[in-house]
C-alpha cells in the first residue's frame, strides 16, 4: 500500500491532537510533521514536500489561505481544509474540487477525505491543485466583501434580550447551555440568561473547537471541564469549574473520550 506523506496544521493543540489521533487509524497515512501555525506549515511543505496536508483555515497572522498563497505551485500538495465555515465557503470548495472536513471533526468526513486523496494521488497535478485552491479562496473572499450575505461564525459574543434589557455575553464566559422548549438557558459568570433560540441554532454560532453537545439538550464549553467521572453504561459526569456538574449521554460520549485522551489528568481516577 502506498503511504501518503502527510502534514497536519492547526494552531489549537487540542484540535491538532484530535486530528492526529483520527489520521493514525489509517494505514495509508504517514504523518511526517505537525505544525502549530502557518509559518511552520510553509517551511514544512518546502522542506518535506508532502503528498497531503490537512490545513486549518482560521489561524492568526498566517492563516490557511495564506499558506496556499505562499506555497510554490510545483510543491503544492493535495490539501484538505479543516473548516467551520458556512455553506457559501463549502460551495466554493465543491465547485473547485477542493476537499474539506467540517469542524467539529467527524470520522466519516475524515475517512471520505482520505479515500479521495488515495484516489487522486496517482494523477495529482501540483500546479492544477494550486489553481483550484486559489479559485476557491477568491470565491470565498468575494463573498466576504458582501457581509450581508454571510452569517458570521467568528462572532465571539452572544446577545441576550430580556424585555428592555440587553446582555452581551462573551463566548469564553459561557460555561454550559441547556435547552427548554423554544428557549435556551445560558449559564455564564454564575448567572443564567434566557434566550429565545433552538440549541441547534445556538451551536452554529459557537466556536466548534470549544463547545460540544453532550446530551440532546445540553452543550458544554470544554475549557471549563475540571474533572470527568465515568459512570456505568458508558455515561459520564463532567464537573465545570468545580461547581457545576453536567451528565454526558452515551450518544455524545465521543467528545468527552477525545477530551480525556488529550487531558488524562482531568479524569477522576476513583471513578467506576
Amino acid at each position: 500500500m502506498t503511504q501518503l506523506k502527510t502534514i497536519i496544521v492547526d494552531d489549537e493543540p487540542l484540535a491538532l491532537g484530535l486530528m492526529k489521533s483520527k489520521l493514525k487509524k489509517f494505514d495509508s497515512i504517514n504523518i511526517i510533521a505537525e505544525c502549530k501555525n502557518g509559518r511552520e506549515a510553509i517551511a514544512a511543505i518546502l522542506e518535506l514536500e508532502p503528498d497531503l496536508v490537512f490545513l486549518d483555515i482560521d489561524m492568526p497572522k498566517i492563516n490557511g489561505f495564506d499558506v496556499i498563497h505562499k506555497t510554490q505551485p510545483e510543491l503544492t500538495p493535495m490539501v484538505v481544509f479543516a473548516t467551520a465555515y458556512e455553506q457559501y465557503a463549502l460551495d466554493a470548495f465543491k465547485v473547485n474540487a477542493v476537499d474539506y472536513i467540517l469542524k467539529p471533526l467527524d470520522d466519516e468526513l475524515v475517512a471520505r477525505a482520505i479515500h479521495r486523496a488515495e484516489q487522486r494521488h496517482q494523477q495529482h497535478d501540483k500546479a492544477q491543485e494550486k489553481s483550484n485552491l486559489i479559485s476557491a479562496i477568491e470565491a470565498i473572499r468575494s463573498h466576504r466583501e458582501h457581509p450581508k450575505s454571510l452569517t458570521a461564525k467568528d462572532d465571539k459574543k452572544i446577545v441576550v434580550k430580556d424585555g428592555d434589557q440587553i446582555t452581551v455575553l462573551k463566548q469564553d464566559d459561557l460555561k454550559w447551555v441547556d435547552a427548554a422548549g423554544d428557549y435556551c438557558c445560558l449559564h455564564a459568570n454564575g448567572e443564567t440568561h434566557i434566550k429565545r433560540t433552538s440549541l441547534t441554532e445556538l451551536l452554529e454560532k459557537l466556536d466548534p473547537n470549544n463547545f460540544k453537545r453532550v446530551h440532546r439538550s445540553t452543550i458544554i464549553n470544554l475549557n471549563f471541564i475540571s474533572k470527568v467521572k465515568s459512570l456505568p453504561k458508558g455515561e459520564f459526569f463532567v464537573e465545570l469549574g468545580g461547581q457545576e456538574r453536567v451528565k454526558v449521554s452515551r450518544t455524545y460520549k465521543t467528545a468527552i473520550r477525545e477530551f480525556l485522551e488529550l487531558n488524562p489528568g482531568k479524569k477522576d481516577l476513583t471513578s467506576t
